[in-house]
């Protein structure tokens, strides 16, 4: 099947090589590396009615501008696939906007990071049965067994994904701060053992517990990383979620303040609770 793939990153590239040793024909347009194409009209140019094209782009504005300028290249019956962390908002109002020029749109989320070329990618497809259907070979391709899935009408794909990634930051949370405590007791205590024991038969193993794992046995004490977390966006749409239809998430909650905290070297909150210690106590404060 022929696919063109916009966006030859970390997930693209893996995507692009699995797709093509399973015997798919895939055109590239990225301008920042070796494409077959220079442009997405050239890209539209290289593929037969009906075009599938999938975009593995930051979300955003890129994703946008992108999408607008597909839209007046490409024809009806052809679709668009967006595989980035999207808001699902921004994908039903996009797969609205592509109805209506008689153009398919689906929301694909992709979990899988650099290990999906060699694993494969879970797919979480939103949209109309009959452009999923036509590209099921390459979903197929792309997943492992099991690991693709229709979860509904258009949106409901980067909705799964953003919930799907609000799941992780939680768990990631989790490990991080029962590592921290055995790290920090009175034993001394072989942490990459740890996890590696936990890999096997335990309750909590995991495909992060394995990562984790790997990293321990790199940094046993993690001195060559800096605790500084990022987040892409999607805990904080899972928050504003739960926020909006009075779903209670404690443990996404807390994992997504977490990272922010990670972000300051020293806050301010923990200066006012020290400076009311010393005003109402007595307290010892430290200066600088």
């Amino acid at each position: 099947m022929q696919l063109g793939m916009v966006g030859l990153g970390r997930m693209g590239s893996g995507m692009t090589e699995r797709l093509t040793r399973a015997g798919h024909e895939i055109k590239t347009y990225d301008p920042q590396v070796d494409s077959t194409a220079s442009s997405l009209e050239e890209l539209a140019g290289q593929l037969e009615p009906p075009r599938h094209i999938w975009l593995m782009i930051p979300a955003g504005p890129i994703t946008e501008s992108t999408f607008h300028e597909l839209l007046g290249i490409v024809e009806a019956g052809d679709a668009i696939v967006d595989g980035g962390n999207s808001n699902f908002r921004d994908s039903q109002r996009r797969a609205g906007e592509a109805s209506g020029r008689s153009i398919h749109f689906l929301d694909v989320g992709v979990s899988g990071g650099i290990w999906g070329l060699q694993k494969g990618f879970a797919l979480m497809a939103g949209g109309d049965p009959e452009p999923v259907g036509r590209l099921t070979p390459v979903f197929e391709a792309l997943a492992p067994e099991g690991g693709f899935a229709h979860v509904g009408p258009s949106g409901a794909g980067h909705f799964v994904k953003m919930v799907h990634n609000g799941v992780e930051y939680g768990l990631m949370q989790a490990y991080a701060e029962g590592f921290d405590l055995m790290q920090a007791s009175e034993f001394d205590l072989d942490l990459p053992a740890v996890a590696e024991l936990w890999r096997h038969g335990s309750v909590v193993r995991s495909w992060l517990l394995d990562l984790l794992a790997t990293a321990l046995q790199d940094d046993p004490r993690l001195e060559e990383i800096k605790g500084y977390v990022e987040d892409s966006g999607e805990g904080r749409w899972t928050v504003e979620q739960a926020i909006e239809t009075a779903v209670p998430l404690h443990v996404i909650t807390a994992a997504l303040y977490a990272r922010f905290a990670s972000r300051q070297d020293e806050s301010f909150a923990a200066k006012v609770n020290a400076a009311l210690r010393n005003q109402f106590g007595g307290h010892a404060v430290r200066r600088d």
